[in-house]
């Protein structure tokens, strides 16, 4: 016995492989502060908490649709409307484990062997690895800080093939926090409007975390034309602080739609009944904490970039969206440590860091464009501070 060909294609996720060693570490008694999960640091709150305690208290601790209850699809197609202007009904909405789950259901009921999918980098880690599962190929297109991490009309034009399938347009991004205005999006949607065989995977699951008045855009919305083959995903893990009641969630056509469901009902089943009625109260409930959330990441945001830039050799864009910094360590490559190891790459500068400074950060080569790395600063403003401080000694240091 051995693993299969299709799991051979894909790697461990490097993300949590970063979550799980600060974990250890921080079980171990180290001082350790971990800059690398994609979470954020508040609670899920009350009133979807309170909602899962009603749910288990009135037995709705059974099965449930495959892909989601109508209560919770409802919820869904009522949350598109309001905020996206994207008219769905609920045969169009398909409920998941989780954003992950979501793009691996899409990816796996329509690629085939062969089959390309054009991903910008940075990317966050799954979208190549789902697609290599898929026997796809992932066409990734560099998309440095010269171009604000954005793919270009221009970019995408030449990506395409006649064997593409999808492009994906994740805005604000994971792992840059860039994110795409109206325009930028019509003037994707413009390329695809050449390429009718294309469609769009729109994640969108940090679309209430933006900054400094930034107007969210989501691509159905921003190209009408291409509401027919564009899937819009979304989901409650980041903005509503539900990272584990894995709930994910997408529009799209009717379709595409029952294949997604037909490939979850030999996969997963459905989510979790009583995370699907939290996630009901959160769609549904006020809205009112994303702002004075939104409010503390901005100063957490500004904190980190100012300390990051302010390292001989980093350069860190001030993103528009999420909760990420991408900062360029050109700068610091071939530098030596005081122990005499000479950084040739990101993955050795953030082992670097682990190492020296006890802060953790996750490597730009595990999201397609080194030499970075991803800091999230989805903690608080003290541990922020002190990380960032420790990382300018650790760089200080260099020789």
């Amino acid at each position: 016995m051995h693993p299969s060909a299709a799991l051979d294609r894909i790697s461990p996720s490097p993300t949590l492989a970063i979550t799980t060693r600060v974990g250890e570490l921080k079980r171990a008694g180290v001082d350790v502060i971990g800059l690398g999960a994609g979470e954020p640091d508040f609670d899920t709150p009350d009133f979807v908490k309170d909602a899962a305690i009603k749910a288990i208290r009135d037995g709705k601790t059974k099965y449930t649709n495959v892909d989601g209850t109508p209560e919770l699809k409802s919820a869904i197609v009522d949350k598109f409307a309001r905020d996206n202007r994207l008219a769905y009904g609920t045969n169009q909405i398909s409920v998941n484990v989780g954003g992950k789950h979501t793009l691996f259901n899409a990816v796996v009921s329509t690629v085939d062997a062969g089959d390309e999918v054009v991903i910008p980098a940075p990317y966050w880690v799954s979208y190549p690895d789902v697609v290599q599962f898929a026997g796809g190929v992932p066409v990734v297109v560099p998309c440095g800080p010269e171009v604000g991490y954005k793919l270009s009309p221009e970019a995408l034009e030449a990506a395409i093939t006649p064997r593409t399938k999808w492009v994906v347009i994740n805005s604000p991004s994971n792992p840059t926090g860039a994110a795409y205005t109206k325009a930028e999006m019509a003037a994707l949607g413009a390329v695809l409007d050449r390429h009718p065989h294309v469609w769009v995977f729109a994640d969108d699951m940090y679309e209430h975390i933006v900054y400094d008045g930034f107007q969210f855009a989501t691509m159905a919305d921003a190209c009408p034309q291409l509401y027919e083959r564009t899937l819009t995903v979304n989901g409650c893990s980041k903005a509503y602080a539900m990272t584990g009641w894995r709930i994910g969630y997408a529009g799209g056509p009717a379709w595409l739609i029952a294949a997604m469901a037909k490939l979850q009902s030999q996969s997963t089943s459905n989510p979790c009944s009583i995370a699907q009625a939290a996630a009901v109260a959160a769609l549904n409930g006020d809205q009112s904490f994303l702002a004075e959330r939104n409010a503390a990441f901005k100063v957490r945001r500004d904190l980190i970039v100012g300390m990051l830039n302010a390292i001989p050799g980093v350069h860190c864009p001030t993103p528009e969206g999420a909760f990420y910094v991408y900062p360029s360590i050109a700068g610091l490559i071939g530098k030596t440590t005081p122990a005499g190891k000479i950084l040739d790459s990101d993955d050795a500068f953030v082992a670097y860091l682990l190492d020296e400074a006890k802060v953790a950060a996750v490597q730009g080569s595990a999201f397609g464009l080194s030499p970075a790395m991803r800091i999230s600063y989805a903690t608080s403003d003290e541990l922020l501070a002190e990380a960032g401080r420790r990382i300018q000694s650790a760089c200080a240091a260099l020789g």
